[in-house]
């Protein structure tokens, strides 16, 4: 897991080779914000990102609309993420350097813009309290005895936990699914590439150069690996 966004990233990656073959990356793009859209049924997140539009452009475009774009998008970025992970208005405050106030008018308004997604947090939490556990959309279960901890914090941050687990637990289903149907493909039709490692929302293949063809199916298999109300979208890196 090293990252290709620095020079010393980069340089990195160039020790990295899988033989005479060649190393494919394909990754899911946004995929826990597109979880989210899905599980907690928000149409209007669900048609941004069918339709292709830049979901941090819209999210800055509906919070931050008198301000410049590139600045709006940097913070549009860090709540829509934040969001997923149940963040605080002191949480959003650390990050963006605002005051405490400003990082809770912040939330609300993302609340206020997919209001769904509040809908899901209190229905969240109220499951939590009720069962003692959260689901992920192929129904595997995540306890918080967190949320009955007499201690406030403890109890807040079992509420982060449930508004995160469905999500980046599916997400993790997600690609556990993928993996067992792209070993399946490759296994029946007897090709030469195989699946050699995962990291967290991607998959590494060695390439075999004569079927470079099969990189579409690929794709394919990852992007319909769960029937979901929008459209996975996988991209790839050789």
């Amino acid at each position: 897991n090293i990252s290709i966004r620095n020079d010393e990233g980069r340089e990195l990656r160039k020790a990295f080779h899988a033989g005479d073959k060649l190393v494919l990356a394909i990754d899911y793009s946004q995929i826990e914000l597109r979880l989210l859209a899905c599980i907690a049924n928000v149409p209007s997140l669900i048609k941004i990102f069918n339709e292709g539009h830049d979901i941090h452009n819209e999210t800055a475009a509906r919070l931050f609309p008198l301000e410049d774009l590139s600045f709006a998008r940097r913070k549009a970025k860090a709540v829509n993420f934040g969001i997923v992970y149940g963040i605080s208005d002191f949480g959003l405050s650390e990050q963006l350097d605002i005051s405490i106030g400003e990082g809770r008018s912040i939330i609300q308004g993302f609340f206020s813009a997919y209001p769904e997604v509040w809908t899901y947090r209190q229905n969240i939490i109220n499951e939590l309290q009720n069962e003692g556990y959260v689901t992920t959309l192929t129904g595997r279960k995540r306890y918080i005895p967190q949320i009955n901890d007499p201690n406030y914090q403890t109890r807040e941050f079992a509420k982060r936990a449930a508004m995160n687990a469905p999500i980046q637990g599916s997400a993790a289903d997600l690609i556990k699914l993928a993996m067992i149907k792209v070993d399946a493909f490759l296994s029946e039709n007897n090709y030469k590439t195989k699946l050699i490692s995962q990291v967290h929302d991607e998959l590494i293949f060695a390439l075999d150069e004569s079927e470079s063809h099969i990189v579409d199916d690929i794709v394919s298999i990852m992007e319909n690996v769960f029937d979901l109300p929008l459209k996975l979208k996988a991209e790839r890196s050789i």
